[in-house]
């Protein structure tokens, strides 16, 4: 780079990402370029003139290598905000959606509505810990108990709800689904993998070369993971408990249809993101059931 202060870094780097390909050139330059200099985005605004240390650009440049190669950014950077929130997250997780946001914003809405007190929560799948550690931090007396099959990701999660100041509330345990579960729980929340053998080949890179397969490929139908979410939390819902799962594009007709035929059910919904994508099933466990 011929300059090597913010503004003229941030022109090349967002010229050289839009050659790329890349979806947010500006924004990824800005983060990664925020992040070497140990500021926030609005300290490269104030500061265009600051001329970059020649081992700063070193570390910059090395972070834009791996971004032309399609790593997310999260990654580069080691964290992503959720929740308004910041949890560290790496490839063995799944980078936090905005849409995923949806999924706390259902669970609190049914605390709300139903006054809860000392709440039972149960989250299958936790990953890097994002939805329990934002329920949490909204619900002070509300009890976690987070599962997920990676001991990797049990290890990340616990850290995320350590740095977020929910720990003592969230219980991280490793197994499959429900393997290492006891008991019965208020809620069921789950954002389960919902990728079928056929969309993940369509994935961008960035998702399918990088973020944990195991996390996304659901099977050939991509709702595998939801009917076993349905058929066994039954059996760990209170009478009256609330199941919420969020799943892919064109998904809610086979999900409504297992949710349905499963009688401990009734009370079935769903919740469209703001691109208009069926995105949250919920359902609530009968009465008496």
């Amino acid at each position: 780079m011929l300059s090597s202060n913010i503004l003229n870094v941030l022109n090349r780097t967002t010229l050289n990402f839009k050659k790329k390909g890349l979806a947010s050139p500006r924004l990824d330059a800005e983060v990664l370029l925020s992040d070497c200099l140990k500021t926030d985005r609005s300290g490269l605004y104030m500061n265009f003139e600051r001329l970059i240390a020649d081992e700063e650009l070193a570390g910059f440049l090395s972070c834009v290598e791996r971004r032309q190669k399609e790593e997310p950014v999260a990654y580069i950077v080691g964290r992503k905000e959720f929740w308004s929130l910041v949890f560290e997250v790496n490839s063995r997780v799944l980078v936090p959606r905005p849409e995923t946001e949806l999924l706390v914003e259902e669970v609190l809405k049914n605390c709300s509505d139903s006054g809860c007190r000392g709440i039972n929560i149960l989250e299958i799948g936790t990953g890097s810990g994002a939805i329990s550690v934002a329920v949490a931090s909204e619900l002070k007396k509300a009890h976690i108990v987070a599962t997920d099959i990676s001991a990797e990701a049990v290890k990340m999660a616990g850290k995320n709800a350590e740095k977020n100041g929910v720990a003592d509330r969230i219980s991280f345990l490793c197994g499959n689904l429900f393997e290492p579960v006891s008991g019965e729980f208020d809620i069921i929340v789950s954002n389960p993998p919902y990728i079928s053998a056929e969309e993940f080949e369509q994935l961008p890179l960035e998702v399918r070369d990088f973020e944990p397969k195991e996390a996304l490929l659901a099977g050939p139908e991509g709702t595998e993971f939801h009917y076993k979410l349905i058929t066994e939390g039954s059996r760990y819902l209170k009478c009256g408990g609330w199941l919420f799962m969020e799943m892919g594009a064109g998904q809610k007709d086979r999900v409504a249809g297992v949710l349905r035929e499963n009688k401990a059910y009734d009370n079935i919904g769903f919740r469209a993101d703001y691109a208009g994508i069926d995105r949250i099933a919920m359902a609530r466990k009968t009465r008496g059931f």
